[in-house]
């Protein structure tokens, strides 16, 4: 199963215009990830041995694993934390991860989606409804939510003309949503099935260094949330975040 159902849209110049200030919090949102390096090793360490138990051990000929390993390294997840879940993978261990995810609701209109891999469904979900119920939110049912986001991909880079990278991916042939340049960066939206063809492209071009490289969901709107609901939902999304089933957890709110 697809850890992300992969959605082709096309968009019009208004909703790229929504989407393309978001890069800054997912920035920030991978720079505090980075700050814990233990949990994100852990989890990657979970995904990659996954993806290589779904198939063929070998990155080169299993695309799901040669994915989630550069999405890795982005991270910087050492090369032995890598190598240790693929080793693990060739073993005789036998552990089922099942991707799965959930949708729910925090204060004042705040959206959430929650993608996790676990081996043991009913305590997945067992945790992932406490953390809503014990934190100002409530689940809901599968869609109720995600219609409200756009699934892309999404890379962010620094040093480089936007021009010439739009050059770049035109000469691939790769459909890309929207190129421009924010700040010191250059940042592009593609189709979340394009990832590796626009890494790859990138990284011919030049690019050594992504500040952010990734799948995301991105909300179409945002929602503002005052002092006290803003304090609640943090405690929601932190105690989503914790659990060491949840791979990824994505929202509406702009903080």
């Amino acid at each position: 199963m697809t850890f992300f159902a992969i959605i082709q849209t096309d968009y019009n110049e208004s909703e790229v215009k929504k989407m393309g200030r978001k890069w800054m919090n997912i920035r920030e949102k991978k720079a505090k990830t980075d700050q814990q390096t233990s949990r994100i090793y852990a989890k990657f360490g979970i995904e990659i041995y996954a993806a290589a138990k779904s198939g063929d051990p070998d990155p080169e000929t299993n695309q799901k694993l040669k994915f989630v390993i550069d999405r890795a390294k982005t991270y910087n997840v050492p090369t032995h934390v890598i190598n240790k879940a693929i080793d693990k993978a060739k073993g005789s261990a036998d552990e089922t991860f099942q991707e799965l995810r959930y949708e729910g609701f925090g204060p004042n209109g705040s959206m959430i989606i929650v993608d996790a891999l676990t081996n043991n469904v009913n305590r997945t979900a067992a945790n992932v409804r406490m953390a809503f119920n014990k934190n100002g939110g409530n689940m809901g049912v599968a869609g109720s939510v995600s219609y409200m986001f756009d699934h892309v991909a999404v890379f962010v880079v620094e040093g480089q003309e936007e021009e010439a990278i739009t050059m770049a991916l035109l000469e691939a042939d790769i459909d890309v949503k929207d190129v421009y340049t924010e700040e010191d960066s250059v940042v592009i939206y593609g189709q979340p099935g394009d990832y590796g063809t626009i890494k790859e492209t990138l990284e011919n071009f030049g690019v050594s260094e992504f500040s952010v490289a990734e799948t995301e969901m991105i909300p179409q709107t945002e929602v503002e949330l005052n002092e006290e609901d803003l304090e609640t939902f943090e405690k929601l999304i932190d105690a989503l975040d914790d659990d060491e089933d949840v791979q990824k957890v994505y929202h509406n709110v702009n903080m």
